[in-house]
């Protein structure tokens, strides 16, 4: 009774009111924030995916392409065996190289995200 009337005469109810209300709101603020970031990353690592489908299947149809271009002047395995090889060779390079590839990845990335924040 006492706290009730105590609050009331400093008018502090209606502050913690106002305080309640406002940390609430800011809650609601920080979710709703959370998940427009996470639509718009899930929608970026769509894209990507498809648009790594649509390259994937450019390689391979630009591939046979070439293979049946090369295989018209050494013979049929001989242009596929060619093509290969080069899919080989481009294999063996990033694997090489691969800390090197890893490390300016991840230098992008890195860099990217702080420009997000600013």
């Amino acid at each position: 009774m006492l706290k009730d009337s105590l609050l009331k005469f400093l008018k502090l109810d209606s502050l913690i009111e106002n305080l309640t209300g406002y940390v609430e709101t800011r809650i609601e603020l920080t979710k709703m924030e959370i998940r427009e970031d996470l639509a718009k990353g899930l929608s970026n690592v769509l894209l990507f995916i498809l648009l790594g489908v649509v390259f994937t299947l450019f390689v391979i149809l630009i591939s046979i392409a070439v293979a049946h271009l090369i295989a018209k002047s050494i013979g049929p395995v001989g242009g596929f065996a060619i093509v290969a090889g080069f899919y080989l060779l481009l294999g063996l390079l990033i694997f090489a190289f691969r800390g090197a590839i890893v490390e300016k990845l991840q230098n992008q990335l890195v860099h990217i995200m702080k420009k997000k924040k600013e």
